[in-house]
């Protein structure tokens, strides 16, 4: 459980460094912005990869092995996007990865309620999939920049911390004497 709780600590700092480079960045070369919206999605397959490690490996969490490729090929797409298409084309695969990514992170939610803390990732996946929809709509209009962009990934962040503190201080459940 420990390990589940760190790995959550670690998933929300990096967040909000993302976060604070997005905002940080907002008036900055393009490229700079382009760099981070790769990165994003680069450490998400990062950390679904270490996550699926530290619990039975990429055979023993689907959801996990899905969310990691899907990421790679988002970070992938979404460096040819912006290179064609610029902000637009890297919003639209930022969307479409929102999207899938919380599909995923609402299923891997699912499968580990029983571990506790799941509450905050099943509603952060959703959240994504609801995003995701909304950036891909965006795209094919006036496509937000990356500080328009930043409080998708504080929200992620804010789950992880709610999901790390639930793991910190829920008490733990009393065996019942047989």
């Amino acid at each position: 459980m420990n390990s589940l709780r760190n790995f959550y600590f670690l998933r929300a700092g990096v967040a909000f460094v993302w976060v604070a480079l997005a905002f940080l960045s907002a008036s900055a070369p393009a490229l700079i912005a382009g760099t981070l919206l790769v990165l994003y999605p680069a450490w998400d397959a990062a950390a679904n990869l270490l996550d699926a490690r530290r619990s039975g490996g990429l055979q023993a969490n689907p959801g996990q092995k899905f969310n990691a490729l899907t990421s790679i090929a988002t970070a992938v797409f979404m460096a040819i996007a912006f290179a064609l298409r610029g902000n637009a084309g890297a919003v639209l695969v930022f969307g479409i990865w929102a999207l899938l990514a919380g599909l995923f992170q609402l299923a891997v939610g699912i499968r580990r309620r029983k571990l506790g803390g799941q509450v905050f990732m099943m509603i952060s996946g959703a959240q994504s999939a609801l995003a995701g929809l909304i950036f891909i709509k965006q795209s094919f209009g006036v496509a937000p920049g990356i500080a328009q962009l930043a409080p998708y990934a504080a929200f992620g962040g804010v789950y992880f911390l709610l999901s790390a503190l639930w793991l910190v201080f829920r008490k733990e459940r009393a065996v019942p004497a047989v």
